[in-house]
């Protein structure tokens, strides 16, 4: 195939979670803009389970690819593997670009009687069977460490996404949730409180909310949000991909749907960053499940 007749067809965005949380959201928005910039149609694709890891197993061994490419968390890429029995690891795929850097939240809803990390465990260490709301593998490890560090019992619910997870905050049937960006809808009205930062640093928009590591755990969740693609995408392939997210990541409409909507910071990560980063990230994964608990 000549290099230059890429894309000829329409092009598919595989999304690890079912409509309605915030990376549907987002992807609602960039899946038009990289069309226009792409000159073919973009169709999402819903493929939820697993917290992402479902479509990164179906993107590890589709034929088609630069053709079908996975928006979403790193994290079913990274860690996801390594907390379970999937046909692939990190090394199944090539990491495009990294065009948002996740700001994943343990939150919580407007009936608890609890609103920051010390009401929290006081409440916690009082009702043992809490009910925590859970999207994937690395969330459910982070409050095993949690719960194992202060000696806690919760009671894990899973769901399917944000999508998933609000219904169960706002009703109070979950007491407390990881929340990846779908809590930004919810909080200026008071209906969410965010508790802790599972990232390395404060959220950029949260700054009051202290990290997991400031509380005195050794956890945090980094995550970027991706586009990924077959290991087998052939160069000039993911070239063209990424030279259209450099110019996505500038427009407006994907800077208002992240930094407003979602309220995440948006940056532009190539290829070489994300695998070192990556690397990095699954030594450090290999301790956490080593040292942790998954019930």
């Amino acid at each position: 195939m000549a290099t230059d007749t890429f894309p000829n067809r329409p092009l598919t965005m595989l999304i690890g979670f079912n409509p309605g949380g915030s990376t549907d959201v987002q992807a609602q928005v960039l899946a038009p803009i990289l069309a226009e910039i792409l000159g073919q149609p973009v169709e999402l694709l819903h493929q939820s389970g697993a917290g992402g890891a479902v479509a990164a197993a179906m993107l590890a061994s589709s034929p088609d690819q630069g053709y079908i490419f996975q928006y979403g968390l790193s994290l079913p890429f990274t860690f996801s593997p390594l907390a379970s029995r999937a046909s692939y690891n990190h090394l199944s795929f090539r990491y495009v670009a990294g065009v948002t850097l996740d700001q994943a939240a343990l939150v919580t809803g407007p009936s608890t009687p609890f609103t920051d990390w010390a009401g929290f465990l006081e409440y916690a260490r009082a009702n043992p069977g809490t009910v925590y709301a859970t999207q994937n593998i690395q969330d459910r490890f982070i409050i095993n460490h949690i719960a194992d560090q202060e000696g806690l019992t919760f009671r894990i619910v899973p769901t399917t996404g944000g999508a998933g997870m609000a219904p169960l905050i706002l009703s109070g049937d979950a007491h407390f949730a990881f929340s990846g960006g779908t809590h930004s809808a919810y909080t200026e009205s008071g209906q969410m409180h965010v508790l802790a930062s599972l990232a390395d640093e404060r959220l950029v928009y949260y700054p009051d909310a202290p990290t997991l590591r400031e509380l005195g755990y050794d956890v945090s969740m980094h995550a970027v949000r991706v586009i990924a693609v077959p290991a087998n995408t052939p160069d000039y392939q993911v070239d063209i991909l990424r030279r259209a997210l450099e110019q996505a990541v500038e427009d407006p409409r994907f800077i208002a749907v992240t930094e407003q909507t979602i309220k995440m910071p948006v940056v532009f990560m190539d290829e070489e960053q994300l695998n070192k980063l990556f690397a990095e990230q699954v030594e450090e994964y290999k301790l956490l499940i080593l040292n942790s608990t998954d019930e």
